[in-house]
């Protein structure tokens, strides 16, 4: 199964057997997280295998992944393009996942960096995967404008709460970024989750680009109640 075709098939998986996957399936596991490539590479993080995390809406499951990362400019992004790699890797190889946003590692890791999120994963207990007719997005028209067939896959993207808070503008071979604005209140418990959820779509465009590459681009249109985060350029 290719990439593009696990990116219209996969869903977050809240069910899990609780047995513990071989071995042999962990260094798998392992081996491509030696493998992924960030968005940022100038920024530090490390992602471990635990057995146990706790936390608000918490999912049990027999294995987690734990991303942590130096507090940065980007860094939230970055996990997020780094994890979905790890999600639709581990989606192809026949196992479940889920994005935890509330949920953190009940010990404390190797380095002094920054619990910044976990994902649940392991053999599902039910379906592994969906037909596109069953995903529950909004239209294109609601998150983009101008024509580029990478915006599909974004828009297939999961995010917090299914909340999609971003909006992409294609023009001139590029993909201008922008993600919304998040209320002064609220800003400490989702401003988080959304630079993550704009990495994981930008995953998505990355998976389907021959040439990806991102950078923030000087007089870009600003966009009313949205946050310019970068431009995506190099299909071809």
């Amino acid at each position: 199964m290719t990439t593009k075709e696990i990116i219209r098939k996969r869903k977050s998986i809240r069910k899990y057997d609780q047995m513990p996957l071989d071995d042999s399936i962990l260094d798998t596991v392992r081996e491509q997280i030696l493998n992924l490539k960030p968005l940022y590479p100038d920024i530090r993080y490390s992602i471990e295998i635990v057995s146990k995390t706790k936390g608000l809406f918490n999912i049990k499951a027999p294995h987690y992944l734990v991303f942590r990362s130096e507090e940065k400019d980007g860094a939230y992004e970055n996990i997020g393009f780094i994890g979905q790699q790890l999600d639709l890797f581990l989606s192809g190889s026949g196992l479940g996942t889920c994005w935890l946003g509330a949920s953190k590692p009940t010990e404390k890791g190797d380095t002094a960096d920054s619990s910044i999120i976990c994902m649940s994963f392991g053999k599902p207990i039910g379906s592994l995967y969906r037909t596109v007719e069953e995903f529950k997005r909004k239209s294109l028209s609601d998150i983009s404008e101008g024509n580029d067939e990478r915006l599909e896959a974004a828009r297939l993207a999961p995010s917090a709460m299914n909340s999609q808070n971003w909006y992409f503008a294609a023009a001139d071979g590029k993909i201008h970024c922008y993600r919304k604005k998040t209320n002064a209140l609220l800003s400490f418990i989702y401003e988080k989750m959304h630079c993550i959820d704009m990495g994981i779509a930008l995953c998505h465009i990355a998976e389907e680009s021959d040439n990806f590459n991102f950078a923030k681009e000087e007089n870009i249109p600003a966009r009313k109640g949205y946050v310019y985060t970068g431009s995506v350029y190099g299909k071809d």
